[in-house]
């Protein structure tokens, strides 16, 4: 469970791993030479300083102290010694008032100085704008020396941590820099995938970055020019057949104008069935099309359905709609024009002459759904019927091309949406399309 947990706060993209690695390995870093700075130059420096400090208290009793009229305590005796103007003798009670409760002892300084002093000695050290280095010398365990260290000023940046804090910054950005310069790449062949995967063919990519990135860059341009080349042929193809099937119908329709009153029934059968496959390869060219020849504007959803609805009004049948106040969205109006129509039309044919036409707004995206009263579809036929080709209408007792919803579904990824298909709990189908606003 908590490994878990942590994997939540692991990176995953390539560029905040690299990112993450290069920070590790920049505190590792900074670590390590703190460490050994500290040990190898900070750590002799303070060894020094200290032995020179007991040097200066030895000093003051090479000779003996004389406490006599003139110098009625050691303290005195031992100040009228000091030659040095910072150094300064105090008795406990003096100490205390100079602050010495509030020093830090520091158990390193005490044992080196007690090994120097040939005694039990005590360091404490008090941190200020001068560090101060209090000592309680084995020889005269009741005072305190105090010793100033002039220039080791605490409160300033001191070069180490300067020079720790540039170099770890210049890394940082170092290595920011270098992670976004190897992810860009990798963004923009994602990018390209991605428009590859709506049907749009982009130009192809600059062979930049790493060796690797290079060659997969590569190998991308030459798959979606292949892929490019491949829905040419195949578009030009369908528009060919489609093209020249229309004219022996043509021929079929003018013959069976020509035909004897007797024959009526015969005409009329005829007749219907040059209008279903003229529709068929109709649904054919706009699945071929794509509508991509028209760009995104600022469209209101309510005037699409409205429009729709009044040119439907003249059906046998009933539309129910209802609108909520949408912004204006970025789309193609023809196409999603188009929708809305296969959509109604769908509605009209499997329904039972009633069909309800809504939009909604739920603070992100637009959206439109049409509902009908129909018998509606197995559960289990629902997720294919947006592939070409996919009837789902056995239960619904009709033919087709089965290129409808097919349409619909490509028009609506273009624009980043998404459709989605239920049945009604009152019965019938209800469509559900959800449009981004940008």
């Amino acid at each position: 469970m908590k490994a878990k947990f942590w994997w939540r706060f692991v990176p995953r993209s390539a560029f905040s791993q690299t990112v993450m690695l290069i920070g590790c390995l920049l505190l590792i870093n900074q670590l390590v030479s703190y460490v050994t700075v500290a040990v190898y130059v900070l750590k002799p420096s303070y060894q020094q300083i200290n032995q020179l400090i007991a040097r200066q208290v030895k000093l003051l009793f090479v000779d003996g102290i004389d406490i006599g009229r003139e110098h009625l305590t050691i303290v005195d005796a031992l100040n009228a010694k000091v030659h040095d103007d910072g150094m300064k003798i105090y008795n406990q009670q003096q100490a205390r008032e100079a602050g010495i409760e509030q020093a830090t002892y520091y158990g390193f300084w005490s044992a080196q100085m007690s090994e120097y002093l040939g005694g039990d000695a005590e360091v404490r050290v008090t941190h200020g704008s001068v560090l101060q280095i209090w000592i309680r010398p084995p020889q005269a365990p009741s005072i305190w020396i105090k010793v100033p260290l002039i220039g080791q000023n605490v409160s300033d940046l001191s070069p180490l941590t300067l020079y720790l804090m540039v170099i770890g910054a210049l890394s940082v950005a170092g290595g920011w820099w270098f992670a976004r310069q190897q992810n860009r790449p990798l963004r923009r062949l994602q990018k390209a995938a991605i428009a590859v995967s709506r049907g749009e063919f982009p130009d192809p990519l600059p062979l930049n970055g790493s060796s690797e990135i290079v060659e997969v860059t590569n190998a991308f341009n030459q798959m979606a020019h292949s892929m490019k080349q491949l829905e040419q042929d195949r578009a030009l193809l369908m528009a060919g057949i489609s093209h020249d099937l229309r004219t022996p119908l043509t021929r079929i329709r003018l013959a069976s104008e020509m035909m004897v009153e007797e024959d009526q029934y015969l005409k009329d059968g005829i007749v219907n069935d040059i209008e279903d496959m003229d529709a068929i390869i109709s649904q054919f060219i706009a699945y071929i099309r794509q509508d991509q020849e028209t760009s995104r504007e600022l469209g209101q959803i309510n005037k699409l359905i409205h429009d729709v609805a009044q040119a439907e009004a003249n059906r046998a049948g009933e539309i129910e709609v209802v609108l909520t106040d949408c912004p204006e969205a970025q789309f193609q109006a023809i196409a999603i024009k188009r929708v809305l129509s296969n959509l109604v039309e769908n509605a009209f044919r499997y329904g039972s002459g009633w069909i309800r036409i809504s939009s909604q707004f739920d603070g992100k995206r637009i959206g439109f759904s049409v509902e009908d009263n129909g018998p509606g579809i197995d559960e289990s036929q629902i997720t294919k019927l947006f592939q070409p080709f996919t009837q789902g209408d056995i239960a619904r007792g009709s033919v087709g091309s089965g290129l409808g919803l097919a349409i619909i579904k490509r028009i609506i990824d273009r624009h980043q949406g998404q459709v989605t298909l239920s049945n009604r709990a009152e019965g019938g189908l209800r469509a559900q399309v959800w449009l981004p606003l940008e």
